[in-house]
């Protein structure tokens, strides 16, 4: 019977059958050492057999893995190399820290070529915009708090600020002036001059684009599932703040709602939680990485919607993590700022709400995926049974078929239902009741028309 190995592959665990012949560990080592630490294990097979290796070179093996390392990382790397037995088979595991002198790299190739990351299961190497995060990170130092040198003062938007101060939850209003500022992050300092920091303009520019071009977000509503024809899209620019509150009302501008009648009282649910969809979004805006230049998107389908956030996810990621509340905050300043305005109720929530809301509402389970240089969180819709005093799935297609044309009149909607003329004519008056259609022209000229 074969032995397998109990770890399988993944961003803190790479499976080496044989020694490469290549500077494929040395890569290895330095992407753990530049990530979240890791293990190579030596002498187990892609599918997790244990096949060993030689007992004769071992001593030997070993002693040469920790001089390369040595000679051939900077800054210095010092892995802890050892072997492992499975009854009378030896595996040699080189475990490896994370660093705190990052980047890390291969001396041969040097710091622009030479950097490496890991993602997923796969080791990357490190284009420019990552070797500066590594950088920071191991300095301490938040891209959101740098300065924008080419911003001023007077870029800043005053009143914005003040507004926040005053409205700010759980705080009493202060006055506007330079430690408060500085205690925020919203200004920053090099060489004793005072610029607006990254957060500074993200949240309070007159016109946070003209100094960060790509920090918007690009919503668009496709036909279909594929993504080849868009129906509506709308490019969600200015502060944070607003780029929030556009994008919100894109969202539930194009989903369905449900309508039940009980009396005189109309009652709403959307098909999707709107409590998911503020979540989702506020990840998206508060978590990216806004050193990036590439735009957040979100992009609506027939059966779900997508957030496209650059960057990958700050910390290890584990879908487990996300449930037990567990988070790494990539802008904990910007994060602050929008929790004292108000937007987030508690820190390591969000994820949390997404998952149980949307299992409430029978909905599919959400998927977040990090695909190392971006992450997409998908709420999946339903919006299948439409209620009207009941269940009435003819409003839905009816709704459905305003989306590839604007007019229609009674009778070209009951051809293609495939109902009488009658039945679509009950429900047409009752979602004129409801508000969601209105009625243009009289007698045989009569067309409907969505409001």
């Amino acid at each position: 019977m074969k032995m397998r190995y109990s770890d399988i592959e993944s961003n803190t665990v790479e499976l080496k059958r044989e020694f490469p012949r290549n500077t494929q560990i040395l890569k290895t080592v330095v992407a753990f050492c530049n990530t979240y630490g890791g293990k190579i294990i030596i002498g187990v097979a892609d599918d997790g057999e244990v096949v060993g290796v030689s007992e004769i070179d071992l001593e030997e093996s070993m002693s040469s893995l920790e001089q390369s390392i040595f000679d051939n990382c900077a800054p210095t790397i010092i892995p802890r190399i050892y072997v492992q037995r499975f009854e009378s088979k030896a595996l040699i595991v080189i475990e490896i820290s994370e660093g705190m002198n990052k980047p890390y790299y291969l001396r041969s190739e040097g710091i622009e070529r030479g950097t490496f990351i890991r993602l997923n299961k796969h080791t990357m190497q490190a284009k420019e915009d990552t070797i500066k995060e590594l950088s920071w990170n191991a300095r301490g130092i938040d891209y959101e708090l740098l300065p924008v040198y080419k911003a001023t003062m007077s870029d800043l938007d005053q009143n914005a600020i003040l507004q926040f101060l005053k409205y700010r939850k759980n705080q009493g209003g202060v006055k506007l002036e330079e430690q408060v500022l500085k205690s925020y992050g919203i200004i920053a300092y090099d060489q004793n001059k005072k610029y607006p920091s990254v957060l500074g303009t993200l949240l309070f520019a007159h016109n946070p684009q003209q100094f960060i071009s790509e920090a918007i977000v690009i919503c668009t509503h496709f036909r279909g599932i594929d993504g080849r024809e868009a129906i509506a899209q709308v490019d969600c620019e200015g502060s944070l703040f607003n780029q929030y509150e556009q994008a919100y009302a894109f969202i539930l501008s194009r989903l369905y709602k449900s309508f039940t009648i009980q009396g005189s009282k109309r009652h709403e649910q959307l098909e999707i939680p709107e409590i998911a969809i503020r979540e989702a979004l506020l990840n998206l805006i508060v978590h990216r990485n806004y050193h990036l230049r590439s735009p957040s998107k979100i992009a609506i389908y027939d059966d779900r919607v997508e957030f496209f956030s650059p960057g990958q996810v700050p910390g290890q990621f584990d879908v487990s993590n996300l449930l037990s509340g567990i988070s790494y905050l990539r802008n904990p300043a910007i994060c602050k700022i929008f929790r004292e305005a108000n937007y987030i109720e508690k820190l390591g929530s969000g994820f949390i709400t997404i998952f149980t809301t949307c299992k409430k509402y029978g909905l599919k389970s959400p998927v977040v995926i990090d695909g190392g240089t971006f992450v997409k969180c998908i709420l999946f819709r339903e919006h299948e049974e439409v209620e009207v005093a009941g269940k009435d799935s003819d409003v839905a297609k009816i709704i459905r078929l305003f989306e590839s044309r604007e007019e229609y009149t009674a009778n070209q909607i009951a051809q293609f239902l495939g109902v009488s003329h009658t039945t679509v004519v009950r429900r047409l008056n009752t979602m004129l009741k409801l508000g969601t259609i209105v009625k243009l022209g009289e007698r045989r000229s009569t067309r409907y028309k969505r409001k």
